[in-house]
Order: C-alpha cells, then sequence, then structure tokens
C-alpha cells in the first residue's frame, strides 16, 4: 500500500506543489485533503508557470487521477475558473474527482469572513477573507452544505435557511449589513450543481480501492504544519489539519495504510499573515530573501515576511508528523551570503529552549539563538547531484538536517521542475 503523505513543514509556502509535480509522473493519484482556495501552489513547468489553488497538483501530470477530498472546502466558482484556465492553456482536466462529501463555501461564508475581520481590527487573524473558516465553522456546528446537498434541491434550500437563519440575525443586527435572500443562494449554488457533476464521486472507495490495487497515492497538504489549528500556532491558524494526521481524516482512509510522511522544508522561512515568527527579518536581508524568492503570496498576493531557517520549527514538524524525509527548497535563494543565520533555540524570559513552547505566550516573547554557518557564492542552479554543491551548501543542507530530526533527501535549487537534486528516491 504505497500511500504518501507530502506537507508544508513550517508556515506554508514551502514549495509543495512543486514536490507534488515532481511525484506527479510517479504516482497514480495526488489528493488534495484539506484546506481551500486560500491555499496556493506554484508549479513551473518549463516555461510554463500555473497557479493553482483547489486543484492538487497532480492535475499536470497526465497519468495521474487528481482528487479534491472530503476534508476540502470548495468554492465551486473558483473551481469552475481554475479549471476552465487549464483546459484554455491546454491542460487535461477530465480526470478530476469531487468528493460529495466535501464541503461547500457559499456566499454567505465568504460574507461573514469578511465582516468578522473587519470588526475584529488589531485583533485579526490575517485570513484571506475567501469563507475558509466560516465554512469549516458551519461543518462543525452541522448546518454546513456538502457537495452532494446541491443534487436535491429541497435539502439544499432546507439548509440554507437553517443557516441563514443566525448568520442574517448576525449581518443585520450586529455588522449593520444587509440579509441575505435564501432563494438567492440556491439559486446560485444550483446552478453550479450539472457543471460539477462530472467530478462528482465517492471518493473515499475510490482511493482505498486503488491502494487494495497497489497504486500510488500522494496525498498532499495545503498551509503548513504551524498553521494546523490543533498543532499550530493559534490562533493564528488555518481552520483545517494540514498535518499528516489530516490525511487520515480529509481523505478516508486508515493510518495504518501511511507508508511514508514528506516534510517540505524551504532553506529560510516565511509566514503569510499575522501571528508570532521568532526569526522574522525586518532588514535588509529581509528584504533580499523577500525578493530573490520572489516572496509574494500565490492565493493572497500579500508579501510574505521573511526569516533566517528556524531548526525548532522543523524538530517540531518531525515529531507532530512522524516525518519519515524533507525536501528543502529554495537553497538557491541563499546563494551570496558570506554567513546565514539558522535558529538552533529560543531564549524565553532568560532561558534557553530547544523545543516550540506549547504556550501561547512563552512563543509570543521567544527570541531566536542564532548558530552562524558560512555561505557560498557559486550559481547552485545547474547542480543534478549533490557533490556538485559547493562545499559550504552541502555543510548547510547536512547541518540543517542533522538539527531537523529527519533525512533530507531532495533539494530545490530553482523554480523549476527539472532543477531539483535527488539524493534518495521517495517512491
Amino acid at each position: 500500500m504505497p500511500a504518501l503523505v507530502l506537507l508544508g513543514a513550517q508556515w506554508g509556502d514551502e514549495g509543495k506543489g512543486k514536490a507534488t509535480d515532481l511525484l506527479g509522473g510517479s504516482v497514480d493519484y495526488v489528493v488534495r485533503y484539506q484546506g481551500g482556495n486560500n491555499a496556493g501552489h506554484t508549479v513551473v513547468v518549463g516555461d510554463q508557470k500555473y497557479a493553482l489553488h483547489l486543484l492538487p497538483s497532480g492535475i499536470l501530470s497526465p497519468g495521474c487521477t487528481p482528487v479534491i477530498g472530503n476534508g476540502v472546502v470548495v468554492d465551486p466558482s473558483v473551481l469552475l475558473s481554475e479549471l476552465s484556465g487549464l483546459n484554455e492553456r491546454g491542460v487535461d482536466t477530465s480526470k478530476l474527482l469531487l468528493s460529495g462529501n466535501a464541503h461547500i463555501i457559499t456566499p454567505y461564508n465568504v460574507t461573514v469572513d469578511k465582516v468578522t475581520e473587519r470588526f475584529l481590527g488589531k485583533r485579526k487573524i490575517g485570513t484571506t477573507g475567501r469563507g475558509i473558516g466560516p465554512t469549516y465553522a458551519d461543518k462543525i456546528n452541522r448546518v454546513g452544505i456538502r457537495v452532494q446537498d446541491l443534487y436535491d434541491e429541497s435539502i439544499l434550500t432546507q439548509k440554507v435557511e437553517a443557516a441563514l437563519d443566525v448568520k442574517n440575525q448576525i449581518l443585520t443586527k450586529l455588522y449593520n449589513r444587509r440579509a441575505i435572500a435564501v432563494d438567492q443562494v440556491v439559486e446560485e449554488l444550483l446552478d453550479y450543481a450539472e457543471k460539477l457533476r462530472p467530478y462528482v464521486a465517492d471518493t473515499v472507495l475510490v482511493i482505498n480501492e486503488a491502494l487494495e490495487n497497489d497504486k500510488v497515492v500522494l496525498f498532499e497538504g495545503g498551509q503548513g504544519t504551524l498553521l494546523d489549528i490543533d498543532h499550530g500556532t493559534y490562533p493564528f491558524v488555518t481552520s483545517s489539519n494540514p498535518t499528516a494526521g489530516g490525511a487520515c481524516t480529509g481523505a478516508g482512509v486508515g493510518p495504518t495504510k501511511i507508508s511514508r510522511v514528506i516534510g517540505i522544508l524551504k532553506a529560510y522561512t516565511t509566514r503569510v499573515g499575522a501571528g508570532p515568527f521568532p526569526t522574522e527579518l525586518f532588514d535588509e536581508d529581509g528584504e533580499a530573501l523577500r525578493r530573490i524568492g520572489g516572496e509574494r503570496g500565490v492565493t493572497t498576493g500579500r508579501d510574505r515576511r521573511c526569516g533566517w531557517f528556524d531548526a525548532v520549527i522543523a524538530r517540531y514538524a518531525t515529531r507532530v508528523n512522524g516525518l519519515t524525509d524533507f525536501f528543502l527548497t529554495k537553497l538557491d535563494v541563499l546563494t551570496g551570503w558570506e554567513q546565514i543565520p539558522v535558529c538552533v533555540a529560543y531564549e524565553i524570559d532568560g532561558r534557553r529552549v530547544e523545543e516550540l513552547p506549547y504556550s501561547q505566550s512563552d512563543f509570543h516573547h521567544a527570541k531566536p539563538v542564532y548558530e552562524m554557518l558560512p555561505g557560498w557564492s557559486e550559481d547552485i542552479s545547474k547542480a543534478k547531484s549533490f557533490s556538485d554543491l559547493p562545499k559550504n551548501a552541502q555543510a548547510y543542507v547536512k547541518a540543517l538536517e542533522e538539527m531537523s530530526g529527519a533525512p533530507i533527501s531532495a533539494i530545490g535549487v530553482g523554480p523549476g521542475r527539472d532543477e531539483t537534486i535527488e539524493i534518495n528516491s521517495f517512491l
């Protein structure tokens, strides 16, 4: 049962799209198991760049079946627009499968997300405003709309009425907004039904039968470990579980079927949105990382906050995900620094702390303890093997591997599909 989980080991934006695409030609299914169009993957194939939000990166691999699992929340307009955009560029999207149990992001979920974030002011979370959190809240409160509901108008109408009974009270009385009409929402959602029908499937059955038939299935997480609703830097997190356990619940497979868990690490650290970030840089080094690394959010368009590599976070990701391997991305961005700081521990109230503090207050006050590693100036983008890297770049990779607690099996030395050094095969 060759099932692999591939996920972000930091705050997201580590380069999961490239890693998934790299494996896409060798796997039979790529499954997105959580999140929504608040995630973004950039995949570069030749001279073509693809920005994906809802679709699994495997959609760019002709022999692969891309799957949107039950744990994903789906904005139908975004999904159809993304499919249309790929079709116009000659990408075959006909093999896509969409779980009938995935929850729909409704227009009122988006409205609630935006007005709530504005209302919070300085206490805002930094959401993308795309309705992700409110949709997951509806799911937990058992008033959510699922894909399968689009095919029963009576049930759909009842569910929308139940949801708007409360939400319209909040919108009109608390936020001074106009009430949302039930009929308008139902009509809009029903308009998507036939357009989505060719893709809707019992994806739990499909995935498990694939594993029973020795097919290779790759489970692809959005965001990253430190944005996990349970294990991230709460409350500055997403509303789902990007960690490895989320693959089981978000796709409907048992944990005994997972054979490998691959964490994607950027050679430095970035974060989008609010929340603590111990190694964040506010100087010319931070600006250089942002500029050279092209650190702008695929989904939000916001500049990413940039900082040095944080080994404390990497060790934590190894532990909570049970990581077997790392894929280190964007090593080429660090070319040109004479010395490269790496955070090996935190100082909190005068104490040295080498593991991620469980206390939110402690993490907010954590100051990085750095170890300086020698840099390199040689261009590494053409390196095809580990031995092709400059000695200092090799030493940097080995140091990160030792500090992070799992072997580094691949290294990204550029944005292209072929700009990767594979040390150990993932399959």
